[in-house]
């Protein structure tokens, strides 16, 4: 049996709106596992509305701040602020985590599917979008994403393209990207990818996506072999 939505008032005083259609934000927190056999939309449609939304959103908001930036920095501020880590970040400040309508097998995964909070996250961009227009919708984007704006709080370049940067500068082949393992239902699997650089001895991490995986995969390579801090460790 799949979790019921909570009273979705104080989440609405969290977000920043208050719905007119409680319809909405309804489907926006129905994960698709809380749908089987049941007649009720999911947040699948709103998420891909959402993140048009945000897109846009943080894309005029980075125009502003930053007037004398050029188009690849802006793009790397945008890449950072709209990535699911960051989307799933807002989820949680917003307590998402305890209203989100699962179904038995993601309410029993811990830690919190951060893949899952993320696509809420975007949900329910789109769904203010749709209750209120667009400028309701920037006024909740700003208020979840301004501030980290200005302290992204993690590097503009991912964790990927920072390796990739790296072993290109030492003249190494491009990082290769491996899936080792598989876990969970087929709709909501958890990746073990490892990252192989000629060398150094592999990374690996898991994640939500292959790309969550890949990147936290990269990170771990990174941190551990000290990139970008001038170190020459590792090589086996």
């Amino acid at each position: 049996m799949a979790r019921q939505v909570q009273d979705v008032t104080a989440l609405e005083a969290r977000i920043g709106h208050v719905f007119a259609d409680r319809n909405l934000i309804a489907a926006a927190l129905t994960h698709v596992s809380a749908a089987a056999g049941r007649k009720c939309e999911t947040y699948q449609r709103l998420e891909f509305l959402g993140d048009r939304v945000l897109g846009l959103a943080v894309s005029g908001m980075l125009y502003e701040a930053f007037p004398e930036a050029g188009e690849g920095e802006l793009s790397r501020r945008l890449a950072g602020l709209v990535r699911k880590e960051s989307c799933a970040e807002s989820a949680l400040a917003w307590g998402v985590d305890s209203c989100v309508r699962l179904g038995e097998i993601e309410l029993q995964a811990r830690p919190p599917n951060m893949a899952i909070l993320g696509d809420v996250c975007e949900a329910i961009i789109g769904a203010v979008f749709l209750d209120a227009g667009y400028e309701a919708a920037k006024d909740v984007v700003f208020a979840a994403f301004g501030e980290r704006m200005h302290s992204p709080g993690r590097p503009l370049r991912d964790p990927k393209t920072a390796l990739q940067e790296w072993t290109q500068a030492r003249g190494l082949p491009t990082p290769f990207y491996r899936e080792t393992a598989r876990s969970g239902p087929d709709h909501a699997p958890e990746f073990t990818i490892s990252v192989e650089v000629p060398g150094y001895r592999n990374a690996e991490a898991k994640g939500f996506a292959k790309r969550l995986a890949e990147q936290a995969a990269a990170a771990a390579f990174i941190a551990r072999e000290g990139v970008g801090q001038g170190s020459q460790k590792g090589a086996a």
